[in-house]
C-alpha cells in the first residue's frame, strides 16, 4: 500500500514539474528576446554586449560547479573529480574548445541580431537553428529524418522568409544605433550556423565519453570565458579602457545575464521531465507573447505576412517534434547554449 502511495506521489511530482519546467522555458524564450530588445534600444548609457557575453559565462561557470557538487555529494569527491577530469586530460578538455569558442561567437552575434530585429522577427528567425541542428546531425552524427521532418524544415525556411519579407523598414532606435534589417537577419542566420554546429559537435563530444553534463559544462565554462575576454578587447578595447568593464550596467542588464545563462539549465530541465512535443510547445507559445509583446511594447506591426510567416513556423515546431524517440530528436539540452 505504501509503495503504491509513494509512486503516486512521485508521479503527481514529475507531473508538477513537467508543467513548471514548460511555463518557465516558455517564459524565459519569451523574456529573453524582449529583454534583448529592450536593453538595446532604450535611451541612455549603452552597455558592452561582448562584457554581457562575458559575464553570462561566468554564471553557467557558477552554476554548473554548484551542480557538479551536489551530483558528487561531498567537497573532496568534487575536488577530485575536477583534478582527475579536467587537469590530468588536457587533451579531453581541450576537444570543448571548439564549441566554447563557437558559443561565444554566437552569443556576441546574437546581441547583433536583436539590436537589429524587433523581437517578435528575432524570435521567429532564430527558429532556424532548427534547420542547421538538423543539417549537421545529419552530416557529423549521420542521422536520418523522416520525411515528415524534411517537410517541416521546408515550412519552416519559408515561414522565415515571409516573416523576413514582412519587415523590411531600417530605422534609428532611441538609443541613437541605426537598425539595418539585413544585418540583423545576416547575423541571426550566422548565430543559427554556429548554435547547429556547436551543438552537435558538443552532442558528440558528451557521447564519445561517460564525463557528466555538468562537468562538460565546467569544461566549456573554464575554455569559454578566456574566448570571451579577447573578444571583449578585440571589438570594445577603447572603450573598455576608457569607460571600464561594467560600464552602461544596472539592475535590468544584470537580470538579462541571468536570464541568458540560465536558458540551458531550463531547457536541460524540461527535457528531463518534459518530452519534445512539449518543448516544442513552449517554443511556440513564446513567439506568440513575443509578437503580443512587442505591439504594446515597441509599437510592433503585425501584418497578415508576418502572421502566415510565424503560423507556418510554429506548425513546422510541432511537425518537427512529433516523432518516435529512436529517430532524430533536436534535443537542446546539451546542445542549445544560449
Amino acid at each position: 500500500m505504501k509503495s503504491i502511495i509513494m509512486i503516486k506521489s512521485q508521479q503527481k511530482s514529475s507531473q508538477a514539474l513537467k508543467y513548471v519546467s514548460l511555463i518557465t522555458l516558455t517564459l524565459q524564450n519569451a523574456a529573453v528576446g524582449l529583454s534583448m530588445r529592450y536593453a538595446l534600444t532604450r535611451s541612455g548609457d549603452m552597455f558592452l554586449p561582448s562584457t554581457a557575453v562575458v559575464m553570462s559565462e561566468v554564471v553557467k561557470l557558477l552554476t554548473s560547479l554548484v551542480l557538479c557538487y551536489i551530483e558528487e555529494g561531498s567537497f573532496p569527491k568534487f575536488c577530485n573529480s575536477l583534478k582527475v577530469i579536467i587537469i590530468k586530460q588536457p587533451i579531453d578538455t581541450l576537444k570543448v574548445s571548439v564549441p566554447s569558442l563557437l558559443y561565444i561567437i554566437q552569443n556576441n552575434v546574437l546581441y547583433v541580431s536583436a539590436s537589429n530585429l524587433d523581437a517578435a522577427t528575432y524570435q521567429v528567425t532564430y527558429q532556424l537553428k532548427i534547420l542547421t541542428t538538423a543539417f549537421f546531425a545529419v552530416i557529423i552524427l549521420r542521422r536520418s529524418l523522416r520525411n515528415t521532418q524534411w517537410g517541416a524544415l521546408v515550412l519552416l525556411v519559408i515561414g522565415v522568409v515571409l516573416v523576413q519579407l514582412a519587415q523590411s523598414v531600417d530605422t534609428v532606435l532611441p538609443s541613437g544605433i541605426e537598425q539595418n534589417h539585413i544585418v540583423g537577419f545576416s547575423a541571426a542566420l550566422s548565430a543559427c550556423f554556429l548554435s547547429g554546429f556547436a551543438g552537435i559537435y558538443f552532442e558528440k563530444i558528451l557521447k564519445d565519453s561517460d564525463i557528466s553534463l555538468w562537468m562538460r559544462n565546467v569544461q566549456l565554462g573554464l575554455l569559454s570565458l578566456p574566448f570571451g575576454l579577447i573578444t571583449c578587447f578585440l571589438r570594445d578595447g577603447e572603450i573598455l579602457q576608457k569607460r571600464g568593464f561594467f560600464f552602461g550596467y544596472d539592475l535590468f542588464v544584470y537580470y538579462l545575464v541571468v536570464l541568458q545563462a540560465g536558458g540551458g539549465l531550463i531547457v536541460a530541465m524540461v527535457v528531463k521531465y518534459a518530452d519534445n512535443i512539449l518543448k516544442g510547445f513552449a517554443t511556440s507559445l513564446a513567439i506568440i507573447i513575443s509578437c503580443v509583446a512587442s505591439i504594446y511594447l515597441f509599437d510592433f506591426n503585425l501584418t497578415l505576412k508576418f502572421s502566415l510567416g510565424a503560423v507556418l513556423v510554429i506548425c513546422s515546431i510541432f511537425m518537427y517534434g512529433h516523432q518516435p524517440k529512436t529517430t532524430f530528436i533536436d534535443k537542446h539540452s546539451p546542445t542549445d547554449r544560449v
